[in-house]
């Protein structure tokens, strides 16, 4: 089949949205390439198309378990064979999913990369018919990126095992220097950049100062109709905002990581179907959710970067009609967050005690724990050894930077089970068993290929189809597991540690005092980005963002909160910028009069000179000195 039999097949798409084309056969000639998406454009279907295109098995990096299990999950939909390894799987899992990608018909492997310095995975690497490796979220590859991994470094290795396979480097965000680096560190051969603008016409960026946030968010969604998304920094702060909606009657509910999977994905789809009007949520909604008719994105907190804002605001208008994001704001945000920024630079002995308490805590010697992953309360963590557990998030996460560990999302594992014997012997013990032959009957009914493969099952689904109760079902499980009968894992729904170098002696951790520094400046360069985005009120928003990213010599975008006041003055472009260049060149030179000023323009009427005069008063450009002249701020 040729790619538009397959976009058709098993997407259900006759053509392919702007640039995908181009980027699935750049791929297809083997060309390694990065590909610059904007957030809902198709990025998955780049790499997806090719790889079903051609013979073997794509091997897709990603970060984001989350992300993983859902691309999988909708794969596996369209009848595609698609697994992934993330830490929370047993040895034995890995070993058997990597056996299926040698020896089996899977297409895809999703696997996160802290797995691909693993032994079993390279070995088995080496057995695989490889066709593409396609680099999701590729901006973690950069220091210069707002989400920096340093297991991403170790994605140029895969070159060694496969120096013929082409490489498809995926993101959303990316400013100018983080494109060249992504290149850089994944060796491209020669570089190879696909990139659809950033501009958003359809989509109107506003930044309100408000005191009372609430009342003006109820303003906004009841102004604009339709599905939106409110952000917000805290847990705490999503249910009490759902509440506070739904108390003045707008269907509203909350969403945020540390909730089951069945939550999850009950309030997702209740939103995805339109039943929940407005989800507001912390940033782990969003990432893998295709909507198209959101109408507005409001952020009541300052993002750490415009990396971040660009994403989650572009979930707004996907179907390229009129969207709004919105940004409310306060003059303490911009503390907060600059306290924010300063708080996630932990003192180095403070990252090296929790690394420390952490080995303590899992009762882990030195030189163990390598790839292995922990089960992971910061609650019950942070109480045991009083500390702060936002101190303790911001140790973690500095320790993952710098390569020692990674601390995964909370993340729901179903129960899962694996015959262990052959099938001769399992109706030989039924046989000796019988007190067990119902019980082994309806798990080969209820769930099939556990011979060979790992299988999610439902302990309360068994109770019901045995009559019995969940706990009785567990029990079972648990005693065929205990005599080498099945594999049982049963389900969890923590965050988890992964140990990405053995435990080491805390004298033995190193953390660079210049990298250290590097990331502090880097981290406050881009917390400023989002200081003068939020608070210039002379600057297109559209064209802060797009020249953020890159993008010059662009056009004001007109429908921006900036613009919409640039409109009333009914001057051009030109005009305005002429008028605008004069007064800023005079002014700068000499405090003048507003006579002496509006006589010094050349070549416009006095009476537009006035007006671009007075906007650039109201926006805190021009000011009265003691004197009571004007002058330019600087």
């Amino acid at each position: 089949m040729d790619i538009h039999q397959i976009l058709q097949k098993y997407w259900g798409f006759s053509n392919f949205r702007p640039l995908q084309e181009d980027i699935v056969n750049a791929t297809l000639n083997g060309t390694d390439t990065l590909a610059l998406l904007p957030t809902g454009g198709g990025k998955s279907i780049c790499f997806q198309v090719p790889a079903m295109a051609k013979e073997g098995i794509c091997i897709v990096i990603s970060p984001l378990i989350a992300l993983m299990k859902d691309q999988v999950e909708n794969l596996v939909k369209r009848n595609i064979k698609a697994v992934a390894i993330f830490s929370g799987m047993t040895k034995r899992e890995i070993d058997v999913t990597l056996d299926n990608c040698v020896y089996g018909n899977v297409k895809f492997l999703y696997v996160s990369p802290e797995r691909l310095e693993t032994e079993i995975f390279k070995e088995r690497l080496k057995k695989m018919n490889v066709n593409l490796f396609a680099v999701d979220e590729s901006h973690c590859i950069s220091q210069w990126g707002y989400d920096f991994r340093p297991s991403y470094l170790n994605i140029i290795k895969l070159r060694e095992a496969k120096p013929d396979v082409p490489f498809l480097a995926l993101t959303a965000t990316a400013t100018p220097e983080v494109v060249i680096d992504i290149q850089k560190q994944l060796g491209f051969k020669k570089e190879f950049v696909l990139q659809k603008s950033f501009e958003r016409k359809n989509l109107s960026y506003v930044v309100l100062n408000e005191e009372n946030k609430l009342g003006r968010l109820l303003k906004v969604l009841n102004t604009i109709k339709g599905t939106s998304v409110v952000y917000v920094r805290s847990r705490k702060k999503t249910r009490e905002i759902a509440q506070f909606l739904y108390q003045n009657h707008i269907s509203a509910d909350f969403y945020h990581a540390g909730l089951t999977n069945e939550e999850r994905s009950k309030k997702q789809h209740n939103w995805i179907e339109n039943r929940t009007r407005v989800i507001v949520s912390t940033n782990a909604f969003g990432m893998g959710i295709d909507k198209p008719d959101v109408r507005t994105v409001v952020h009541l907190d300052l993002p750490d970067s415009l990396e971040a804002y660009f994403q989650e605001a572009g979930r707004a208008g996907r179907d390229e009609k009129k969207a709004y994001a919105v940004l409310l704001v306060e003059e303490s945000d911009r503390m907060d967050l600059e306290q924010r920024i300063i708080s996630s630079f932990p003192p180095i002995d403070a990252i090296k005690q929790v690394y420390q308490a952490l080995a303590n805590f899992f009762q882990i010697p030195i030189g163990s724990a390598y790839n292995e992953s922990y089960n992971f309360n910061i609650s019950t963590f942070s109480k045991q050894y009083n500390m702060q557990a936002t101190a303790v998030f911001n140790c973690l996460k500095f320790l993952e930077k710098e390569g020692y560990l990674v601390l995964s999302e909370s993340n729901f594992n179903p129960s899962r089970i694996k015959i262990e014997i052959s099938k001769d012997d399992l109706y030989e013990f039924q046989v000796k068993n019988t007190k067990f032959d119902l019980f082994i009957k309806t798990l080969l009914r209820s769930y099939g290929g556990l011979f060979e493969n790992y299988s999610k099952i439902d302990e309360f689904e068994l109770a019901k189809r045995l009559s019995t109760t969940k706990d009785k079902v567990v029990n079972g499980l648990s005693y065929l597991h205990n005599i080498n009968v099945i594999d049982y894992i049963k389900q969890t729904n923590l965050p988890q540690i992964t140990y990405t170098t053995e435990r080491l002696n805390v004298n033995d951790i190193r953390i660079s005092p210049q990298n250290y520094k590097e990331r502090k400046e880097i981290a406050i360069k881009k917390m400023e980005s989002v200081i003068y985005y939020s608070s210039t009120l002379h600057k297109c928003r559209s064209q802060i963002l797009l020249a953020y990213f890159g993008e010059k010599d662009t056009f004001r975008c007109g429908v921006c909160d900036v613009c919409l006041e640039r409109n009333k003055l009914e001057l051009s472009d030109i005009e305005f910028s002429n008028v605008s260049d004069q007064l800023k060149q005079l002014l700068q030179k000499t405090p003048m009069t507003l006579t002496q000023l509006v006589n010094a323009v050349q070549g416009i009427r006095e009476d537009k000179t006035i007006k671009v005069l007075q906007w650039l008063v109201d926006n805190k450009k021009i000011k009265t000195n003691a004197e009571n002249l004007l002058e330019w701020r600087k």
